[in-house]
């Protein structure tokens, strides 16, 4: 009788403790590395933060929540990622492409959910779009280039040379330079590279356009983004019109970009790892796009960089910034 009443007590506390935590959720630990911090991989990470709430993941009841960041050293980022899967966490988000690779170079078992990254093909972290049959599946900014071109033609009408600033080292970006190059020589335009490895070599590569190109376009590079400032500088005192596809840029003195939605690719990329909590295999999850592309333009950066943006195109954008 005493065990019966003791095993009543301990269902009771049980029960009472599911309904204390939100019923039927499960404590769970997710891990979460991006390689820098800046706006959009930061939209990222509280975009997943937020979908885990949502769906009953709450850090302050039964979700256990780490983020590091790499702070831009692909080194760093190794040696987190060694250490989040030694924790053997239930899901691993990796924010940009760096971290991703660091992290499927560390796990073939613990599921891995990718963002933020262009190409997860060239990037080697799945071997195609289609459901990968591994512990690896993701979301990807990925942007369709010919709309990328239209924007800069648009901007800058008579441009006939495209600067782009960009990191060798990150796979993403190398994608984008080779298929930007083609799809520009394919409209009479040409390509200008200035290579920056590092963040302290942004200036120096953009300086190292001026009086060559007509325009610059930069892409979702993180070593870029990261210190955008620097890239800015030299826009305006040389007075080339500065395009990004990272839409955060434009805030920061670009004169327009059209792209995705940073915190929506989060919230894209927080339904994927809830699919995981909720028992799902990643390699049974195909890989993601956003088709959420949003334009916004900058008046002020415009005026600095001599650009003149046209009435149709101020209207078209989502955001206008002056």
């Amino acid at each position: 009788m005493k065990c019966l009443k003791a095993s009543k007590t301990i269902l009771g506390s049980a029960v009472a403790l599911a309904l204390l935590y939100g019923g039927a959720v499960q404590a769970q630990t997710v891990k979460v590395l991006s390689i820098v911090d800046h706006p959009a991989l930061d939209a990222i990470r509280d975009g997943v933060r937020d979908e885990l709430k949502a769906a009953g993941y709450d850090a302050d009841k039964n979700l256990k929540w780490e983020y590091q960041s790499a702070q831009g050293n692909t080194g760093t980022a190794a040696q987190i990622a060694r250490k989040f899967v030694g924790d053997n966490p239930t899901a691993i988000v990796a924010i940009a492409t760096p971290s991703a690779q660091a992290v499927v170079a560390a796990t073939k078992s613990v599921p891995v959910v990718y963002s933020g990254v262009t190409d997860p093909v060239a990037a080697q972290l799945v071997k195609s779009w289609s459901a990968s049959g591994t512990n690896v599946t993701g979301v990807s900014d990925k942007l369709p280039l010919d709309k990328q071109v239209t924007l800069i033609k648009r901007v800058v009408p008579k441009a006939k040379t495209v600067g782009m600033v960009y990191n060798p080292g990150e796979a993403n970006s190398v994608v984008v330079v080779k298929e930007l190059k083609e799809l520009l020589s394919k409209q009479g335009l040409t390509l200008k590279e200035a290579a920056a490895p590092r963040t302290v070599d942004i200036g120096p590569a953009a300086k190292s356009l001026i009086g060559k190109v007509d325009v610059i376009y930069t892409n979702t590079d993180n070593n870029v983004v990261s210190a955008y400032e620097a890239l800015v500088k030299v826009a305006n005192e040389s007075k080339i019109p500065l395009i990004a596809a990272d839409t955060d840029s434009v805030k920061r003195g670009a004169v327009a970009a059209l792209g995705v939605n940073y915190g929506d690719l989060g919230h894209q990329t927080g339904k994927v790892v809830v699919r995981i909590l909720k028992g799902e295999k990643p390699g049974a999850i195909a890989s993601q796009t956003s088709d959420n592309l949003e334009l916004f333009v900058n008046t002020g950066a415009a005026a600095k960089q001599g650009a003149t943006l046209s009435p149709e195109l101020i209207k078209e954008a989502k955001t206008v910034i002056k």
